[in-house]
């Protein structure tokens, strides 16, 4: 996918055509487009400002789907550190805004899931990969 990043500590980064308060309602559209649940948003900046420091906007957004997570959490209950799944949306010192995630394939295989988990990570790795595209780029 053109404008992704993928590093090798499993973070993938996104750049975004669009400013940071666009990029996360875009963000928010593709997971609800998707089916997906968000369960909640940590807004970072907010939380900085309240005790008087100041930090560009950066918002993460927790989502997911039980009927995806469960099975892995049934693999590696400690693979529930890492669920439900989440996008972060910053803006940089720069201006330019960022999306930022853990690919599911590092995560599985940080958690040592077997290949019986291959279908539900691939299937959560896609639809990453399409929600983060849609919101910094596409059409949701």
């Amino acid at each position: 996918m053109s404008g992704e990043l993928q590093l090798p500590d499993g973070l993938t980064t996104v750049k975004s055509q669009y400013g940071p308060a666009e990029t996360l309602t875009r963000l928010e559209n593709s997971i609800a487009s998707h089916g997906l649940t968000i369960f909640a948003r940590i807004d970072h900046a907010a939380g900085a400002k309240e005790v008087g420091m100041g930090l560009p906007p950066t918002v993460v957004v927790i989502f997911g789907s039980p009927k995806s997570g469960t099975p892995l959490m049934q693999m590696s209950d400690t693979i529930g550190l890492q669920l439900p799944l989440k996008i972060l949306v910053r803006q940089r010192a720069d201006g330019e805004t960022f999306l930022a995630y853990d690919d599911p394939v590092w995560i599985a295989t940080r958690y040592g899931l077997a290949e019986a988990a291959t279908p539900v990570v691939a299937k959560m790795q896609g639809a990453m990969a399409a929600i983060a595209g849609e919101a910094a780029r596409g059409s949701p």
